[in-house]
């Protein structure tokens, strides 16, 4: 008996090992690409555009995806991406996003956040920093066409300038407003 003992105890080891490794490859085959991973999530596929090489997803949600070259897709305003995005997606919102930015008034605005808060209200929004413009939700069902950007010129990207100049200025503003509002509280 002990002999039988010896043999089956490895035995169902190692097949307890395999049904692990194959259920683990299972997970990792369901989640193939960054536009199921957007799905999952509860985002639409078109948020990202066609030619992505790769990309990487941690357990905390921390993803990175790379694309052939810097580019711009056109939805109701373009967005132009860098070849580098990065960010945290979790269910309905990506934030901490970088390498994604949104033109408006011939200014280009580093997006901060995506977020769809209620699926059904059919909207998607993107946090620009300063403010946060609604979208419809169907423009970004499907994967966009992404086209090179175009050389930089003098002005190209000067709306992320402007904008991160004026967020300085309010930013100090609403500092000094604040440093102003202690010291009278400090002289009562």
């Amino acid at each position: 008996m002990t002999p039988l003992r010896h043999f089956l105890i490895p035995l169902a080891t190692l097949y307890t090992l395999s049904s692990l490794s194959s259920l683990s490859s299972s997970n990792e085959t369901s989640v193939s690409s960054i536009y199921d991973v957007l799905s999952v999530h509860g985002l639409p596929m078109g948020l990202l555009p066609k030619g992505v090489n790769n990309f990487s997803l941690d357990n905390s949600g921390k993803f990175e995806v790379h694309l052939d070259r810097a580019c711009i897709a056109k939805f109701e305003n373009e967005l132009q991406y860098d070849r580098n995005v990065s960010g945290t997606i979790r269910y309905g919102q990506i934030d901490e996003l970088t390498g994604i930015s949104a033109q408006d008034l011939f200014l280009w605005f580093p997006v901060k956040e995506i977020r769809v808060d209620i699926p059904s209200s059919g909207l998607i929004y993107f946090d620009v920093g300063v403010v946060s413009k609604q979208f419809s939700l169907s423009s970004f069902e499907t994967p966009r066409d992404c086209l090179a950007v175009p050389s930089p010129g003098p002005d190209h990207r000067g709306g992320k300038q402007i904008v991160e100049a004026v967020s300085k200025i309010l930013s100090g503003k609403l500092r000094y407003g604040l440093d102003q509002d202690n010291v009278a509280r400090t002289t009562l």
